[in-house]
């Protein structure tokens, strides 16, 4: 595996690459002496959810992407970005007109940080991308629930003509309590697999970003279609001529 690190606070959101492995080691404990009655120290617990997050984030600092392990010769695993104009999420949405309404915000998502680590399986390219943000409660904001909507875009970016190779919407729902200035959320996006580049001159970016107007849009769609009116019967002409 190899891991990338994106911090954003404080920071101007450009990718960041570097590899970090971890390996859990276990030392034998000695069965329990029938002389003495010493009995072994309890085993430790399994890691927890909150423990794997925490590991899978603590990746790498360094700089540069590194090669993926196990993998082809000169793969790297692509930079990770934020997209440019996605990196706050505000409910309600801004007024189209651009005015300030601050007063009206009920709440506002930021990014945290980001990583993602990668293996190429079978001539594939396979991800996986991790997301940290946070929900910070507006003027007008209070306990309740949302849905947070990521979007996750894989693009090819040659000199010319960028491309996108692989999307994803993704709903995260966030709960926000009574007496919560800010509630911070995590998402792990698995299964992200898509072919190699062509060429070292075709690379690959994976963006991040808030996508409210991708959510409206799959709501609409997900609504059925009105009903079609019923065509009114035709009245009967009392002057047509009969038998």
């Amino acid at each position: 595996m190899a891991f990338a690190l994106l911090l954003l606070a404080g920071c101007s959101g450009g990718g960041v690459g570097a590899p970090a492995t971890t390996t859990a080691s276990t030392a034998s404990v000695p069965p329990a002496s029938a002389s003495t009655g010493a009995t072994p120290p309890p085993a430790p617990a399994a890691p927890s959810f909150k423990d794997k997050i925490a590991s899978f984030f603590s990746g790498a600092t360094q700089k540069e992407p590194q090669p993926v392990t196990n993998a082809q010769p000169n793969v790297e695993c692509p930079f990770l970005d934020i997209r440019q104009g996605a990196s706050t999420l505000t409910f309600p949405p801004p007024p189209p007109d651009g005015s300030n309404e601050a007063m009206s915000l009920k709440y506002q998502g930021i990014f945290v940080r980001a990583a993602r680590d990668c293996a190429v399986v079978n001539g594939q390219m396979v991800m996986r991308v991790g997301v940290q943000g946070r929900i910070v409660v507006g003027p007008a904001g209070g306990a309740g629930q949302i849905d947070v909507p990521l979007r996750i875009a894989v693009v090819s970016a040659p000199i010319t003509a960028p491309k996108t190779v692989l999307t994803r919407l993704i709903r995260i729902p966030v709960a926000i309590g009574a007496n919560d200035p800010n509630v911070d959320f995590t998402h792990i996006e698995e299964g992200l697999s898509f072919p190699m580049p062509s060429s070292s001159s075709d690379p690959y970016i994976v963006y991040i970003g808030f996508d409210p107007l991708g959510a409206a849009a799959q709501d609409q769609a997900k609504k059925p279609a009105p009903a079609k009116k019923p065509k009114p019967m035709a009245k009967p002409n009392p002057n047509a001529p009969t038998g």
